[in-house]
């Protein structure tokens, strides 16, 4: 498996990869899935701070990125990531190595902290991030709606 920079030829997979997370499912609080040139333009974006891609082979199994955590000056050494994987490869070490190096980079600019925002329940995402260090930060109960039920969001928050 290899790591790299995601590009435009990267954006239909990363959307097809993302439908999994939007359709039938809390994890992600998108109702429509982005279509690949949507994700073309999010990948081309200047307000994710990163976006990588795990690739077996030529083909994309993986993806994370970071984006500012909040607008306001003060939350700039902050970073939020947000990690993907298609369903076959899951608890397979794709994602622990996506993170693992979205933090290098973070880190070698300069960031202090990464919030990992996680729907709850979500067994999987708590687990992967509390085994790299990602300590829990506080929920915030029903602050989402989603296939007609009321979500917690969670916080979790790793120090670089």
């Amino acid at each position: 498996m290899e790591i790299t920079d995601a590009c435009e030829a990267d954006a239909p997979r990363i959307a097809e990869i993302y439908r999994h997370a939007v359709d039938g499912s809390t994890i992600s609080f998108e109702d429509v899935a982005p279509d690949p040139g949507e994700m073309a333009r999010r990948i081309a974006s200047t307000e994710r701070r990163h976006w990588i891609v795990a690739k077996d082979g030529d083909r994309v199994v993986g993806y994370a990125y970071a984006t500012a955590f909040r607008p306001r000056s003060a939350y700039r050494f902050t970073a939020e990531s947000t990690v993907y994987v298609e369903p076959d490869r899951q608890r397979r070490g794709v994602a622990r190595a996506l993170v693992t190096e979205l933090h290098r980079r973070l880190a070698d600019e300069g960031a202090h902290a990464v919030v990992a925002v996680i729907a709850l329940p979500n067994p999987a995402s708590v687990a992967l991030a509390e085994d790299l260090g990602y300590g829990s930060a506080g929920v915030l109960p029903e602050a989402g709606f989603k296939l007609d039920r009321w979500i917690d969001v969670g916080f979790w928050i790793h120090r670089l």
